[in-house]
């Protein structure tokens, strides 16, 4: 299975997830009165959406490249996870807005029942987030990476919400806001982690130098191939899925222009062969003088 089926399945399990959790959570916060819950299934409607995106920059990824596109389509990606972060940031804006309202307006305390569904729902998305993680880390996907991120925020947010909710029930009378409260610092929490979600995709569109166990991979391969004596620069930047890479390998001075081609197709060859997840690799030749 490539890495390409990999991303696409774990986005089709995200979306199908979250859809049946924002059902779940927007009827039990109604029901249940609880404005934590609501504001919960808010989040994993904008969670839906977001998924699409990401399933959609997956889909065009894929695309090989052609004459206007020569590196191929996978910058769409971090594209992708701007848009998913615009998600995540509007979200939260909504779910601060309506929970200082809350706040200000005395409302009767949720429902104890409540607590058995967030229960579930905090299990079930960090067992989401662990997959959809794991499924990014295979697959080298920054937008599933954002993607992952969404479960684990919405499980956090759901331990506020449980927080919350707990101390209102607990409390009783006078503590009915605190249900709100844990809303409102959901909603800070999302705007957090829309930073830690934005920044490595800005670092992968400016060609951010981060890939340096990468490039020691690349070098220690490099050795092993007949003819290279050693490596000089090597840059690597990334484009979805993979990685594009720049390698200047060392040879023989004395040897022939086509001696020096060969090798350098032999350790074009070796990279790839060794790491699948490389894309376009340019070898410059430099002579041991």
């Amino acid at each position: 299975m490539t890495n390409e089926i990999k991303a696409i399945k774990a986005t089709y399990f995200s979306i199908a997830g979250n859809l049946l959790l924002a059902i779940i959570k927007g009827l039990a916060g109604f029901f249940g009165n609880s404005f934590a819950l609501i504001a919960d299934a808010i989040e994993s409607t904008t969670d839906i959406f977001s998924s699409i995106l990401v399933l959609l920059g997956l889909k065009y990824a894929q695309k090989p490249p052609d004459k206007n596109h020569p590196y191929g389509h996978g910058r769409i990606e971090p594209l992708i996870t701007f848009l998913v972060v615009g998600f995540l940031i509007t979200s939260a804006i909504l779910i601060a807005h309506q929970s200082i309202q809350n706040i200000l307006i005395p409302h009767k305390s949720p429902e104890a029942w409540t607590l058995i569904v967030l229960a579930v729902i905090i299990v079930w998305k960090e067992i989401s987030y662990q997959y959809v993680l794991k499924k990014s880390k295979e697959t080298n996907s920054s937008s599933l990476k954002a993607d992952a991120w969404h479960h684990r925020s919405d499980a956090l947010t759901s331990i506020a919400a449980f927080i919350g909710i707990s101390i209102a029930l607990l409390f009783g009378k006078g503590y009915e806001t605190a249900d709100d409260w844990a809303a409102l610092f959901a909603a800070g929490f999302i705007l957090f982690n829309s930073y830690l979600i934005f920044r490595p995709a800005l670092g992968e569109m400016m060609d951010e130098h981060v890939y340096d166990d990468l490039i020691a991979e690349i070098r220690h391969i490099s050795l092993k191939v007949d003819g290279v004596l050693g490596t000089e620069k090597c840059y690597v930047r990334k484009a979805g899925m993979i990685f594009h890479v720049d390698l200047h390998a060392i040879v023989n001075g004395q040897i022939s222009v086509e001696q020096g081609h060969k090798i350098s197709h032999n350790l074009k060859d070796a990279l790839k062969l060794k790491l699948p997840n490389l894309g376009q690799v340019l070898i410059h030749i430099e002579p041991n003088l």
